[in-house]
Formats: C-alpha cells, sequence, structure tokens
C-alpha cells in the first residue's frame, strides 16, 4: 500500500495568529479517509505569529511531540514545566491522567514554525512528565537519525508506544534507506527540498503512506528536510 498525500490536500486552519495544516482530522477538518496512521493520529504544521500562541488548554491520554524549525517556543503545563523550545529542539509531552498547557511566541519580531505530533500511547492515565532534547544537527547529515523511539537512550525522546522518529538532512543526488519489518508501516513527511520515495515525486509539505514492502529508498533531487515515522500498525 502506497498512498500520498499532496500538501494542498491538507485541511487548514488560519486564524488572525496562526496558520495550521492538518494532515489528520483535527478540530474543524475532518476527512475519514485521514484519521490516523497506526497509532499516529496528528501531524500539524504551525506557523505561529509573533507575541501569540495557545492560550492554557487541556490534553489526557496523548503522547505530543513538538519540532521547531524556526524560531522559538514557550511551554508552560501544570506539572510546573516551564521551558522554551529552541529551533532544533524536540519536546514530548505525556498528556497521561490529564495535563493543562500553554504555548506562545515569545518573540515581537519572528514568527514559529513547528510540527506538533499526537501519537495514541500503549498505557492509558499515565503520569503526566515532559521531556526535552537539543537534536545534534550533524548526526542527520545524508544519514537516517533515530529522535524518538519507546526504547530509551541518549539524545533520543522516549514515547510510550512502538514508534520511531526519524529526521534525515540530505543533499541534492543522495540517497538513504529503510528497512520494514512485517506488521509495520511508514508516514514520511517532507518538511522542505524534493525527494523520490519508492519512486514517487514529493515536495515541500506533501506526505507518503507506505506498509507491505520491505524496504523504503528515499532519493533527493535538491537539499530536503524529512521526517519519518516508523509504526507498527
Amino acid at each position: 500500500m502506497i498512498q500520498v498525500i499532496k500538501s494542498e490536500n491538507r485541511g487548514r486552519t488560519k486564524i488572525a495568529w496562526l496558520d495550521s495544516y492538518h494532515t489528520f482530522s483535527f478540530s474543524e477538518y475532518f476527512n475519514r479517509n485521514m484519521m490516523h496512521f497506526g497509532p499516529l493520529r496528528v501531524l500539524n504544521e504551525d506557523f505561529i505569529e509573533p507575541d501569540s500562541g495557545f492560550p492554557t488548554h487541556p490534553h489526557n491520554n496523548m503522547e505530543i511531540i513538538t519540532y521547531v524549525l524556526a524560531g522559538a517556543l514557550e511551554h508552560r503545563d501544570s506539572t510546573g514545566t516551564h521551558s522554551v523550545i529552541q529551533a532544533g529542539d524536540l519536546q514530548k509531552m505525556t498528556a497521561g491522567s490529564g495535563v493543562f498547557h500553554s504555548e506562545f511566541n515569545p518573540s515581537k519580531v519572528e514568527a514559529v514554525h513547528l510540527f506538533q505530533i499526537w501519537i495514541m500511547p500503549e498505557v492509558r492515565e499515565l503520569t503526566p512528565s515532559y521531556q526535552q532534547v537539543t537534536l545534534d544537527k550533524s548526526k542527520r547529515k545524508n544519514t537516517i537519525q533515530l529522535v524518538a523511539s519507546n526504547a530509551e537512550a541518549a539524545e533520543v525522546i522516549h514515547v510510550q508506544q512502538d514508534v520511531q522518529l526519524y529526521l534525515a538532512d540530505l543533499d541534492a543526488g543522495q540517497q538513504v534507506t529503510h528497512q520494514l519489518t512485517d506488521g509495520r508501516g511508514v508516514f514520511l513527511q517532507a518538511i522542505s527540498g524534493e525527494i523520490l520515495v519508492n519512486e514517487n515525486a514529493l515536495v515541500t509539505g506533501d506526505a507518503i503512506e507506505i506498509a507491505g514492502v520491505a524496504e523504503i529508498i528515499i532519493n533527493a533531487k535538491t537539499n530536503s528536510e524529512i521526517l519519518l515515522f516508523d509504526v507498527k500498525l
């Protein structure tokens, strides 16, 4: 199974301070064919205007990952956590039994660009917790870098689900591969650039779902950045 999701077919929420693109059904965007991919429930690409953000709101029973691409995002939650997620940082909040949090762009001049990812956990009602890492970008130059997993490791976000999340920065002309085992699938998001994924063309904002194959082959046509989820289906 291979399905390409074109950027322009994503849902969209556009208000004065937020421009958000929804790969899966979210808020007022509903697509019966795009509810989730395995435990991957939400993949939103957000642009938040300066001095703006999400006021305090609740979550529960979800692993929420934030990856900041540009700018910075200030985070506060009901566990007492207060941090600023800088560009290149990865943050995970286990909402578990329930947490309130806010996300705010503290800059007066610069917008913040981020991906917010929700993963349905294996276990419900976990104690809320928080983790943040600054990623070493050199470790994903023309290769895939593991940045989140259900196996605890240094410099890797720990998630309560059988999911591996990878990032890659590819120069034009470079190729990387990823092996898939039975019962697993890949969801790949093109953050920027132009790539071929098993000969399927993707450009900035496009994504692809793949299952039932043994190998994913990614060829960069231009300098490109990707997110790759390996999930149990």
